[in-house]
């Protein structure tokens, strides 16, 4: 299996955000380069090359924050889509559902719906999410 197949998911995620960049497969190695809008984005895509149990030995990885973006969350500007919700963000381990991600970091299970209204832009069913994922979590009411 070549590299690029083998890291698709951490292609496409980078594709999803629009980074700017490429990742190119050159002497056994995947270079993943970019700029991408914000440090979450640059996150989900690590999580995202990281589903693969042995990318140290596959990936060179150089992605950036863009300037402008890297400023304004230091300004505290909100470059963050989750800026100003109260939300965070949580990666999805191996064995996680929506419920018992909204029980630990919610209070209640039953919330799982929240989440995944929050996550409809990568998430089609409430059933089938993905290790590596980076799901925005709302604040706890």
């Amino acid at each position: 299996m070549d590299l690029r197949t083998k890291y698709n998911h951490a292609i496409q995620t980078a594709k999803s955000l629009r980074m700017d960049g490429a990742a190119e497969e050159r002497d056994g190695k995947l270079y993943f380069h970019g700029v991408v809008r914000s440090e979450e984005e640059k996150n989900e895509i690590w999580n995202a090359i990281k589903t693969v149990s042995d990318w140290q030995t596959d990936i060179v990885g150089d992605i950036k924050v863009a300037p402008q973006a890297a400023a304004a969350m230091a300004a505290g500007a909100g470059g963050s889509p989750m800026a100003g919700t109260g939300g965070s963000t949580y990666t999805v381990k191996a064995g996680d559902t929506l419920s018992g991600i909204a029980k630990t970091l919610l209070g209640d299970a039953s919330k799982y719906n929240k989440i995944f209204e929050m996550n409809r832009d990568q998430l089609s069913d409430p059933d089938k999410i993905k290790a590596g994922q980076v799901l925005k979590i709302p604040a706890r009411q």
